[in-house]
C-alpha cells in the first residue's frame, strides 16, 4: 500500500487536459527585427551610449498557475538577468486573461507556455491588432497525447510497441482475459478518441476498455495496474511528472491523419480509422515591441524551446519533498547551461 500511495502521488503533478479544436494564427519567427532599434534609440551612433539590451523597463514574465508553466517562466527568468543584466518581474498569468491583457495593453511582455489551440479568438484577434507573435515553440515536439504500456511489456515485444501492431502482439500474452486499457473519464474528449482507436486498430475483443469516472480514479486505476505488475495499455499526455519517474513506454500511434481524426472524434464514427492525436500548438508569445525594441532579447526566446523529456524531468524533481518551482529552476539553471546556452547564443 505505501507503494501505491507514492505512485498515486507522483501521478498527480500533470498539466494537460483535452486540445480545443479551434483555428489559430502563428507568424514565422524569422520575422526578426534585428535591424530594429534597441530600447527606442539607435545603436552605435556617436556620442550615444547602447541602451541596455532590456531596454530602460523591467520585462514581465507571466508565470501560469500550472507547474510546466511557472517552472519555464523561473527558469527564463533567471538567465535573462543573469546573462543580460535584466530586470524581470515574474507577474501572475491565467491562460485566457493573460492573452487579452498581451492583446490588449502589451503586459505582460512574455508568456513562456501559451496553449493557443484553446484561447484561439483571443490569440487571433491579438494577432490581427499586430500586439503580440510567436518567438518559437515553447518545446520541441507539437505532439502532447498517446498511449503507453509498462516498458515490462514493452520489453516482452520483438519490436518497438506500435498501435497497428498490438492486435498481433496481445495474443501472444496468452491470458485468459483480455488486456485492460485505461481510457480517460466519459466527459471527456479523449475518451471518445480512444473508444474509435481501440475499433480502429482492430482491438475490439482484445482490449477491456476502462472510463474512469475522473481524474483521481484514473491515476489510481493506472497505479494499481503498476502495482500489480498486470500488462495493461493506457492513455496519457505531457508534459507530467510521472512519465519520467516510473517506467513507461510510448506506443507509436503512426502518422496524423486529419480526415480520420475527425472522424475519431465523433461518438458515432461510421468507419473509424487509424490516427495518431492531434498535435497542439504551445508557443512562447512575445508582444510585438519586445521584436521591436529588444532584438535580442526576441532572439533568446526563439532559440528557447525545450525539449520535453526536459520538462518532465523537471516536474519529476518537483514531486520530491520540500521541492519548490524556485529551487528547481534555480538548479536547472546550474546544471543544464549545456542546453540553455545555445538560448543565449553564447559557447560555454
Amino acid at each position: 500500500m505505501p507503494n501505491l500511495c507514492r505512485v498515486i502521488a507522483m501521478l498527480g503533478l500533470v498539466l494537460l487536459v483535452q486540445p480545443a479544436r479551434a483555428q489559430f494564427e502563428v507568424l514565422d519567427s524569422a520575422q526578426d527585427a534585428a535591424g530594429s532599434s534597441i530600447g527606442g534609440q539607435s545603436e552605435g551612433g556617436e556620442g550615444t551610449a547602447p541602451a541596455p539590451v532590456c531596454g530602460n523597463r523591467p520585462l514581465s514574465i507571466a508565470r501560469m498557475s500550472w507547474p510546466s508553466a511557472a517552472l519555464l517562466a523561473e527558469i527564463h527568468a533567471r538567465i535573462l538577468s543573469a546573462e543580460f543584466d535584466c530586470e524581470v518581474r515574474v507577474v501572475p498569468g491565467d491562460q485566457a486573461a493573460t492573452a487579452s491583457s498581451m492583446g490588449s495593453i502589451g503586459q505582460p511582455q512574455v508568456a513562456p507556455e501559451l496553449w493557443i489551440n484553446r484561447i484561439a479568438d483571443l490569440w487571433n484577434g491579438a494577432m490581427e491588432g499586430q500586439m503580440v507573435r510567436s518567438a518559437a515553440p515553447s518545446y520541441a515536439t507539437n505532439q502532447f497525447e498517446g498511449w503507453y504500456m509498462p516498458a515490462t511489456l514493452a520489453d516482452s515485444f520483438s519490436a518497438a510497441p506500435t498501435a497497428s501492431g498490438l492486435a498481433e502482439v496481445l495474443p501472444q500474452l496468452e491470458q485468459d482475459k483480455p488486456v485492460r486499457f485505461i481510457s480517460c473519464p466519459l466527459d471527456w474528449a479523449c475518451s471518445v478518441i480512444n473508444r474509435n482507436l481501440v475499433s480502429a486498430h482492430g482491438l475490439s475483443g482484445l482490449v477491456e476498455i476502462v472510463e474512469p469516472a475522473n481524474r483521481l480514479e484514473m491515476d489510481q486505476l493506472i497505479a494499481e495496474a503498476l502495482n500489480r505488475r498486470e500488462p495493461f495499455l493506457f492513455y496519457y499526455w505531457q508534459p507530467n511528472a510521472i512519465l519520467a519517474q516510473l517506467d513507461f513506454t510510448a506506443i507509436d500511434m503512426g502518422a496524423y491523419d486529419e480526415a480520420a481524426a475527425q472522424c475519431l472524434a465523433e461518438r458515432d464514427c461510421a468507419d473509424p480509422r487509424p490516427s495518431a492525436f492531434p498535435s497542439d500548438t504551445v508557443v512562447i508569445a512575445l508582444v510585438e515591441r519586445v521584436f521591436t525594441q529588444t532584438p535580442e532579447i526576441a532572439r533568446y526566446f526563439q532559440r528557447a524551446s525545450l525539449p520535453l523529456d526536459e520538462m518532465n524531468d523537471l516536474l519529476a524533481q518537483l514531486n520530491a519533498g520540500g521541492a519548490t518551482i524556485e529551487a528547481i529552476a534555480e538548479r536547472f539553471v546550474s546544471e543544464r547551461a549545456a542546453l540553455w546556452r545555445d538560448w543565449v547564443g553564447a559557447p560555454l
